[in-house]
């Protein structure tokens, strides 16, 4: 018999002690992530009283796994669109944190007699707090939800972004070049052209492929294709230079804005808790007793650093940036760890040689306990803020209060600042996008094209044909780029309001022709010899016929149309019907005649039927024993009882009437709405014309509802508030009405009437 692989071995101890552990936390009612770290320092090789995991790198390896499922997970419960919607606030608080966190470790260094890069890089390492740790700590104190929660896993995502800028930086630092060279803005620079590259087209791609599926698709495939996209966006974010997990965050974003992003996470939940529980695992597995003798002082100084630093800058960063105290001090006290991002940073070190070997464990000694601290640091936060503000008078209470400083949002945004806000992110956006495609066309069209026409001559039309459809593609994109907003409300309101306005305005018109300008300047000299002055008429000369296209202006708004809606669709799906639960999936056990328990599905066909409607023995020869509902059980149900949605029914069956019932249970609902989308609800005013057909009419005579699907809501009639309209009165020209309906319900009505 084949002998097992050695990770099946190490897999069977870690669980089955995580499991054990687990259960005794679970019992003390401790945080799990505490449970795993214990578990790991049991199985590590370091504890000798103990069985031991024999291969430490596969189990590294899965960690890494764990993390990738961990961020991706956080990714689907908290988009970009959260943070953007925050403000300015995440981003003062991340700054003043890093900041604040770098320069104390660096001073903690000094104090040591560490070297140099030591403490350098150690400032870098307590810079950054644990996204994984702290989201399963809230995860386990049930806190997720709260608002303070969703404040600090923003500037935790922002720490995550930033840590790659600052590893760039250390490399530099430790390559003895200039941190503030061009290699650090080349780093930020590529950071944000990936960022919104991706989270653009995967926006714009990823629902419409889902909605297309969307018939073919169960929980099943759906699990599969998800994990699918997370994994192939890892390999896309390391191939250009980032960490595994930060691209499995960024597919995460992007599935969150589509309609299966509650089933998907739902779905991917397992996973993650399996391949996190290994990582929290790995982590406690790194726990080295004799480092933590060695090197005692200095663990139990960063570990008072890290706690109380982050208690009173993390605290002050969250004040600073517009929270109230007791908000503020529970972000802070939820920060008071690090984690994975560290061991990069401290792996990174190694790997360049500038730092000392006893560093690394270091670092992981106080991350771990650092980690086993955490929960009750969040618990801390409340009890430390009563005891302040006891001591406090309420003056100085309520003077931090109310500290803050002039964001953004929180003031009325001058019309200026919103057209030169609104025309800079549009510019950049459409610029990255026509990058990116000029750098698909230019690697893999161009070379294929000069391949299928080969030769001196035909090199010519290669080039030719490559630069048209470049310019083809790319052309929405510029169109959007030069008219977008030069009719907004901002815009009008502008030039009415001053001719000074008139050749500002003009010049960002011109600003924004220069760029599109640029893009097919760059094309044609790449692709060809013509001079610098013919080049520069031609890009004006197709930027003009560009722009007058109908064409392509038709293009550039599906285009902008469908990504918008493809980002509001999961805000649509949950006004049209909320939130979706998975349907049930039932186990059968493998005997002829047994007991079975089946939960009626939200969207049952059967709820509001009696048994006796159903006749559930003559179709599918099962009985109901039993009918569990909330915490009543009723037993032995006669005919007249009731079926409502979660009720758990217990059947009496064989296999095969247990699968048939299962079949009919799961396939006899409501069918989800493929076009969800398309069926959000919209507020119109309709003016009664004299040619209008409802003249004379009631509302039934007239069949707003009954045969175009629209709701009469009320009259104007010169009042403040709509006047309700009464059944029997007859619609006269020169009404107003406001009616509700789906969209298309609207165009036909409107068609109509008119």
């Amino acid at each position: 018999m084949a002998e097992l692989p050695t990770i099946i071995h190490d897999l069977a101890l870690m669980l089955i002690v995580a499991g054990i552990v687990t259960l005794i936390f679970k019992r003390l009612k401790q945080p799990l992530v505490l449970g795993y770290i214990v578990a790991g320092f049991l199985v590590s090789p370091h504890m000798p009283y103990t069985a031991s995991v024999a291969d430490t790198d596969n189990i590294h390896l899965w960690a890494d796994i764990g993390v990738m499922f961990l961020l991706f997970s956080l990714g689907l419960d908290f988009s970009f669109k959260k943070i953007l919607k925050m403000g300015a606030s995440p981003f003062i608080s991340a700054m003043v944190i890093i900041f604040s966190m770098s320069m104390l470790g660096v001073c903690v260094g000094k104090a040591f007699s560490w070297s140099r890069m030591d403490c350098i890089f150690l400032g870098g390492m307590l810079a950054m707090s644990s996204t994984t740790i702290i989201y399963k700590a809230f995860d386990d104190l049930g806190l997720r939800q709260q608002q303070f929660a969703g404040l600090v896993m923003s500037v935790l995502i922002l720490e995550d972004i930033l840590a790659i800028v600052m590893m760039v930086m250390l490399s530099a630092i430790a390559s003895g070049n200039n941190p503030d060279s061009g290699q650090m803005l080349g780093s930020v620079v590529k950071i944000g052209f990936f960022l919104v590259l991706w989270l653009v087209v995967g926006i714009f791609a990823i629902p419409i492929f889902l909605r297309r599926v969307r018939r073919l698709i169960n929980n099943e495939v759906l699990l599969v294709v998800s994990l699918g996209l997370c994994c192939a966006m890892a390999v896309i974010s390391t191939k250009v230079g980032f960490s595994s997990a930060f691209g499995a965050f960024i597919m995460g974003s992007i599935l969150a804005e589509t309609v299966e992003a509650e089933k998907i996470e739902k779905l991917v939940e397992p996973v993650k808790n399996l391949f996190g529980a290994i990582f929290f695992v790995s982590v406690g597995m790194l726990v080295d007793p004799q480092i933590i003798i060695s090197y005692a002082w200095p663990i139990v100084t960063l570990v008072l650093t890290i706690l109380i630093g982050q208690a009173l800058f993390g605290s002050f960063s969250f004040l600073l940036a517009g929270e109230s105290l007791k908000s503020a001090m529970r972000c802070g006290f939820s920060m008071a760890q690090i984690g994975e991002f560290s061991f990069i940073i401290a792996s990174l070190g190694l790997s360049l040689g500038v730092i000392s070997d006893f560093l690394y464990p270091v670092v992981v000694a106080v991350s771990v306990i650092t980690t086993f601290l955490t929960p009750y640091m969040i618990r801390l936060a409340t009890p430390a803020y009563n005891a302040l503000e006891s001591r406090l008078s309420s003056r100085i209470i309520s003077l931090l209060n109310h500290l803050s400083m002039s964001h953004p949002n929180s003031q009325q945004q001058s019309a200026w600042k919103q057209i030169l806000t609104q025309m800079a992110i549009n510019t950049l956006v459409y610029s990255i996008l026509s990058s990116a495609t000029i750098a698909v066309m230019f690697t893999f069209v161009l070379p294929f094209m000069q391949k299928l026409l080969p030769g001196w001559t035909l090199h010519w039309y290669a080039n030719a044909i490559t630069g048209v459809l470049t310019v083809l593609f790319i052309s929405p994109f510029l169109r959007a780029m030069v008219m977008k907003k030069n009719r907004s409300e901002e815009w009008k309101k502008l030039w009415a309001e001053s001719n000074r306005n008139h050749l500002p305005l003009l010049s960002t018109v011109l600003a924004r022709v220069f760029v599109a300008v640029f893009f097919i300047f760059y094309i044609c000299n790449y692709l060809s010899r013509f001079s610098n002055a013919i080049m520069i008429t031609l890009g004006v000369v197709v930027m003009a016929l560009i722009v007058v296209s109908r064409t392509i202006k038709r293009r550039s708004i599906l285009l902008e149309r469908l990504f918008i809606n493809n980002l509001r669709s999961r805000d649509i799906e949950a006004q049209v019907q909320g939130k979706k639960r998975p349907l049930y999936e039932g186990k059968l056990l493998d005997r002829d005649i047994h007991i079975a328990e089946f939960d009626v599905p939200t969207n049952s066909l059967w709820m509001g039927s009696s048994l006796k409607e159903l006749n559930l023995g003559k179709k599918y020869g099962v009985h109901v024993s039993s009918i569990l509902r909330g915490g009543f059980r009723m037993n032995i149900p006669d005919g007249d009882y009731i079926l409502y949605p979660c009720d758990r029914l217990q059947v009496i069956g064989s296999d095969e009437q247990m699968a048939n019932f299962a079949h009919a249970l799961e396939t006899d609902v409501i069918q989800e709405d493929l076009k969800v989308e398309n069926r959000e609800m919209k507020l119109r005013q309709l003016i009664i014309s004299v040619e209008s057909p409802f003249v004379g009419k009631t509302m039934a005579e007239s069949g707003i509802r009954s045969m175009y699907g629209c709701m009469v809501v009320g009259i104007e009639e010169g009042k403040e508030n709509l006047s309700p309209m009464h059944p029997n009165r007859r619609f006269i020209a020169g009404d107003i009405i406001w009616v509700v309906g789906e969209e298309t319900a609207l165009q036909e009505l409107f068609a109509v009437s008119h």
